[in-house]
C-alpha cells in the first residue's frame, strides 16, 4: 500500500508531474539578483551601525627600530607585520628546503628574532611581540 504523503514519494510508484508545477522546487535567482540583494543589505546594515573602534591585533602600533628596518614602516598592525615578514622570507628564499616550517634567519631577521639562526614558523608571533612598543595611553 502506497502512502499518499509527500514525504514518502520514494516508496510510491507514482510518476511525478514536471518540476515547474511543484511549489517546493524553485529555481535559483540569477547571480546578478543575488549581488543586488547582498549589496543593498550590506549598505543598509553599515549605515545603521556606528563604526567600530580598531583594537587588538588589527590596531596599528609603533614598532622597534629593528622591526622598522625589516617592515619599512614606523607603525603597523600585527597582522600586517606578519604578512610583511612572510613576504620578506619568501622573497629572500629563507625557508629551509627540507622543512618549510623552519626559517633560516639572515642578519635582518636575527635582529628581530633574538639572534636565532633558525626559527620555527609558529615561533614568529611570539618572537615579534617585544618589538611592538606600548603607547603613552596604554602605560
Amino acid at each position: 500500500m502506497a502512502l499518499s504523503s509527500g514525504l514518502f514519494l520514494c516508496s510510491s510508484s507514482r510518476v511525478l508531474p514536471p518540476p515547474e508545477t511543484h511549489t517546493f522546487m524553485r529555481t535559483r535567482p540569477s547571480s546578478a539578483a543575488l549581488r543586488t540583494i547582498s549589496v543593498s543589505c550590506c549598505t543598509v546594515s553599515q549605515s545603521s551601525k556606528p563604526a567600530r573602534k580598531i583594537r587588538g591585533i588589527m590596531k596599528p602600533r609603533k614598532v622597534s627600530p629593528e622591526m622598522e628596518d625589516l617592515v619599512g614602516a614606523p607603525e603597523m598592525a600585527r597582522t600586517q607585520v606578519l604578512k610583511r615578514i612572510w613576504a620578506y622570507i619568501k622573497d629572500n628564499n629563507l625557508q629551509d628546503p627540507t622543512d618549510k616550517r623552519t626559517i633560516n634567519c639572515d642578519e635582518k631577521l636575527k635582529k628581530v628574532f633574538a639572534g636565532k639562526d633558525q626559527v620555527e614558523m609558529l615561533e614568529i608571533a611570539r618572537l615579534i611581540s617585544p618589538h611592538f612598543l606600548k603607547s603613552e595611553s596604554e602605560s
